[in-house]
């Protein structure tokens, strides 16, 4: 079935070019490297001490009824919602969601949007359609701002600048901003925040995601460490949030399991700095907030993927990256290799259901299926499974337009070879020692003549980026035989 859902900027089709570009750069690997690491141990730290199996079964099962009942609590937000002074919009796909800002946009005569950290805005390609419509869009989560700087994609969906070095943020702000930088972390954040308290004071429209929609309340909540998202949820005099459909849950009680497990997961921390929790526009002159509240509901693929068990449970993800921190694909190469708006594990499983597999065939053959991503998700996403069943799905010849093409079906058909060749070797005793002899001669090439081992063979590719392991001088077998030989024993 052909997909219906865009996202914006999508390479994919692109990412057997774009990994090695990734692999060869060291710095980048160390980068992300020592932040997932970093990640990964305050995660473990804020872990302790709570029943974590308890929660995520809990996250879980509010997570299913929800998406089992999609259709009734996005009504019912609606009503809700509605009832609160705020105005919702359905947005079928990405070219309605940017329809519907940009006529809110023009309606008001904005010329200045600050926007916080969004992922659906970055998937529908709402900053260059503002933009082509006169409006200046500025991102005002740190990280955002800096990879709006860069002219470059998120790279991470909760650290979008994790791939950026400290001297590298320091020469861009040198060169965009046209003055010189101090060298510290403390002192580039003080620049950062100077430059940015300005726009706040000026913009007449303010834009978001959603963390959560909140079906029993018509209210939408917000997660943040910084404080940029309830400056724009609260300064300009219009806002505009942006949410997938897949956000909502069906009452404010079904919250807390889901809070504490995403701030965990995500950051590492037992509760972020701020949570704001938006119901409708202000009251009266006394009261914070915007005197126009949107909500854009956008489907842009997604109620597709409710179709079947295995696919509907993607829908689940709230956001954490918690994947991406444990995958050793994407600690080797990054969030850009990916081609899409979402990398990672969940990146991996997302962008072929949303935008077809014609489109992105190539990314769910980007993991080991080490399981480390299940394990870390706090909604119990099953994602190596969903990797199999889309990698089946693209083996599967087809007439539609959503099949892979032909150079995707030849891989395809060679790994199918491969398995099967491999198959028959384990199940022969004398096929797999002839196969362990041949494996250590070829090392043992690749490792004298490195270049002719990336160039040449079957591991080709995968030696473009590692060097080949050293291998014993034989068998297991044969050294125990030698053993017994040598201690006069026969050999069995």
């Amino acid at each position: 079935m052909k997909k219906t859902g865009t996202i914006h900027h999508l390479h994919a089709d692109e990412f057997e070019d774009l990994v090695p570009r990734a692999l060869a750069d060291v710095e980048l690997r160390g980068a992300l490297a020592r932040a997932t690491d970093t990640i990964r141990n305050r995660r473990g730290i804020a872990l302790e001490g709570i029943d974590l199996q308890t929660l995520r079964a809990e996250a879980k099962a509010t997570k299913d009824r929800a998406l089992a009942h999609l259709d009734e609590h996005l009504i019912r937000f609606e009503r809700e919602a509605t009832a609160r002074g705020a105005i919702v919009h359905w947005a079928s796909d990405a070219a309605a969601a940017r329809n519907i800002v940009l006529e809110i946009a023009a309606r008001n005569r904005i010329e200045l949007a600050v926007k916080s950290k969004s992922m659906v805005t970055e998937e529908i390609g709402l900053n260059e359609a503002l933009v082509d419509a006169g409006v200046i869009p500025v991102e005002t989560d740190l990280g955002e701002w800096i990879v709006q700087l860069a002219e470059e994609p998120p790279s991470h969906i909760l650290v979008p600048a994790i791939h950026k070095r400290r001297h590298e943020i320091r020469a861009l702000f040198a060169r965009t901003l046209g003055r010189p930088m101090p060298e510290d972390a403390e002192g580039l954040t003080e620049i950062a925040r100077n430059e940015l308290r300005d726009r706040f004071a000026h913009a007449e429209m303010g834009i978001s995601g959603v963390n959560f929609l909140v079906a029993e309340t018509g209210s939408f909540l917000l997660i943040e460490n910084e404080g940029n998202i309830r400056l724009t949820t609260s300064l300009p005099r219009i806002h505009v949030a942006i949410a997938g459909i897949e956000k909502v849950v069906p009452t404010l009680a079904e919250l807390g399991p889901l809070v504490r497990l995403i701030t965990r997961s995500g950051t590492g921390q037992p509760i972020s700095c701020y949570q704001t929790l938006v119901s409708g526009p202000g009251a009266s002159l006394d009261d914070d907030g915007p005197d126009e509240v949107h909500i854009v509901l956008v489907d842009n693929g997604r109620s597709e993927l409710l179709a079947e068990e295995v696919t509907a449970q993607t829908l689940r993800c709230i956001r954490c990256s918690a994947c991406l921190n444990v995958c050793p694909v994407y600690r080797q190469i990054g969030g850009h290799a990916y081609g899409s708006v979402y990398p990672g594990p969940i990146g991996a499983i997302l962008t072929p259901q949303m935008a077809g597999m014609h489109a992105a065939s190539q990314l769910p053959g980007a993991s080991s299926l080490c399981g480390a991503c299940r394990e870390v998700c706090p909604v119990d996403i099953d994602i190596p499974g969903v990797l199999l069943h889309l990698r089946n799905q693209g083996a599967e010849p087809s007439n539609s337009d959503d099949s892979p093409d032909e150079t995707t079906r030849h891989h395809i058909r060679a790994k199918q070879r491969a398995f099967t060749f491999w198959q028959r070797a384990m199940l022969s005793p004398m096929l797999y020692r002839w196969f362990g002899r041949l494996a250590r001669f070829g090392s043992g090439i690749a490792r004298r003549h490195p270049d002719i081992g990336r160039r040449f063979g079957p591991l080709s590719g995968w030696l473009q980026g590692r060097s080949a392991p050293r291998s014993a001088g034989r068998s297991f077998a044969e050294g125990a035989t030698a053993r017994r030989l040598r201690n006069g024993r026969p050999r069995p």
